[in-house]
């Protein structure tokens, strides 16, 4: 009995281990793509806050980025990471209370 619902247990939590991510951020063919450049908002575009933040540039204006996350991008502070190098990236969102919030952000500048 006790190995039947540790092996029960065992395979809920594997199961919700790779259960799908609905946050996925996924490219909608009917809206408008964006290149713009995307870095750390505090490291590279000298944004007021605490910490290290993804933020994208888009004509001359720096917006913190929602719904994406510095880190999904790997290691912001490598050589080509958002904390010492601006990015260029394919985004589509809108900009609601002076942030960005991202439907689809892609790194296509080709850098590790």
């Amino acid at each position: 009995m006790k190995k039947s619902f540790y092996s029960i247990l065992f395979l809920l939590f594997v199961q919700f281990s790779f259960a799908q991510d609905s946050t996925r951020l996924h490219l909608d063919p009917s809206k408008k793509v964006q290149i713009v450049e995307a870095s750390c908002g505090q490291c590279q575009f000298k944004m007021a806050g605490k910490g290290c933040t993804l933020a994208v540039r888009i004509n001359g204006k720096s917006y913190f980025v929602e719904k994406a996350d510095i880190d999904a991008f790997g290691d912001a502070h490598n050589d080509q990471g958002f904390c010492n190098a601006i990015r260029k990236a394919k985004v589509q969102g809108s900009i609601v209370n002076n942030k960005f919030v991202a439907s689809y952000f892609e790194l296509i500048d080709g850098k590790p």
